[in-house]
Formats: structure tokens, sequence, C-alpha cells
């Protein structure tokens, strides 16, 4: 069920992840689940955050909650969906404040992976969900791992930028070396929380300020 299809560079870098027994009992959950319910994504794109962003190309991680839990939404990248599926409400909040930002035009698709192969890190805390329920797959395991591979970003590179919508995902903060890295935090784009700081808090303008005075390049945030 999961054959971590991922960059060679993130296989050196949690080797040992993949061999610790909470991650072999994840692996066991999701071959029962798949046996009884639709998950998504589709296996061959769990892990494609991963494989889109190598280790050593990150510049921006996105930290999203788990995925899409619409048929043909989730592709293994936080917050963002497949072509021609309409944007989910989240997501055009995130393109309204990309607008507002930086003045970038709302795309027509939603397909994050432009952004994702420029070294923005689109990741999870868990990276599958049940068919039409939400959260259906916390506390199996998958929080182990994703905060395995936010401490080796904080302790392994330097001068990231860590964009953490909501709570859940500013918990995430004490895994960061605020030393070395820009932790950015905001309520979660969701309408039921995006007037409460998301809107106006800038992220696109100020991680590509952060990132030019590293001397790295900027992401270059325009879809279309």
């Amino acid at each position: 069920m999961i054959d971590p299809k991922i960059e060679e560079s993130w296989k050196k870098v949690l080797f040992d992840e993949f061999q610790r027994s909470y991650f072999a009992n994840l692996k066991t959950f999701l071959v029962a689940e798949k046996n009884q319910y639709r998950i998504y994504p589709k296996s061959a794109n769990i892990f494609n955050a991963f494989a889109y962003t190598p280790f050593d190309k990150v510049k921006v991680v996105i930290l999203g909650q788990d995925p899409y839990h619409g048929e043909n939404q989730a592709h293994g990248l936080s917050f963002s969906v497949q072509d021609g599926i309409a944007h989910p409400p989240s997501l055009q909040n995130i393109f309204k404040e990309l607008r507002d930002d930086i003045g970038c035009a709302i795309p027509k698709s939603g397909n994050l992976s432009a952004w994702a192969k420029q070294g923005v890190f689109l990741l999870n805390t868990v990276l599958t969900v049940r068919a039409s329920e939400a959260n259906s797959h916390r506390g199996q395991g998958w929080e182990n791992f994703t905060d395995a591979v936010i401490r080796a970003l904080s302790e392994q590179r330097e001068h990231l930028v860590f964009i953490l919508w909501g709570a859940p995902a500013g918990v995430k903060a004490s895994l960061v070396d605020a030393k070395k890295h820009l932790i950015l935090k905001a309520p979660h784009p969701s309408p039921l929380s995006s007037y409460r700081g998301f809107f106006g808090s800038h992220p696109f303008s100020k991680s590509n300020e952060y990132l030019i005075g590293k001397g790295i390049e900027p992401i270059k945030w325009c879809l279309d």
C-alpha cells in the first residue's frame, strides 16, 4: 500500500523513520483502510510533496492539516487540487490573499505543483484521509512522520520560511529553530477563520523579502 516513491535526497534524510515501528503500524492501518474504504490521495500520489521538492531544494514550507477528502481533489500537495477541479474555499482565500499581497491574478487551476517545483514544500501533517471524512486518519502515525520531516528541515537546512496557517500548524513552530529560519503564523485560510487575520498577513511578499535578504532566489508565486 505504501511504497514511498520520494526523491533520493529525502530517502537519505528519512531512512530511519521508514524503519520505525510506528511506520510499520501506519502501513498496516492503511492497508486495512484501503480494503474497506476509499482513501485519498491515490497511493502513487501520497508522497508527491517529497517527489516534487527535493530536500536540498526546499525554500518555503507551507503546512496544511490533512488532504482534501472529495473525489479527485487531493494529489499529495497541501492546499493544491488537480487541474479541472473547483477551488475549495481555503484555496480560494489563499488566492485572494495572493492577489492582494503581490497582485497575482487568481489562476484558473488550483494545481500548485508549479510552486512545489520551485522549492515550496507543500506538506500536510497527515498524508491520507478517508473519502468524505476529514481528519479520519489523524492519530495513526502520520504526525510522528511529518514532525520528523519538519525537525530535519529545521536542523539540517538554514534560511527556510515556514508558513503555518491555523492552530494545529502553529503548534509545529516548536519544532523549528527560529534563529535559523523565518516562521510566519496566521489563522487558517478556511472561511471559518480567514477574517481573523489570515487576510492581510502578506505571507507571499514576506517570504520573498526574507529569501532575497538571504541571497536566495525568490518564489514566482503567480501561477497564470
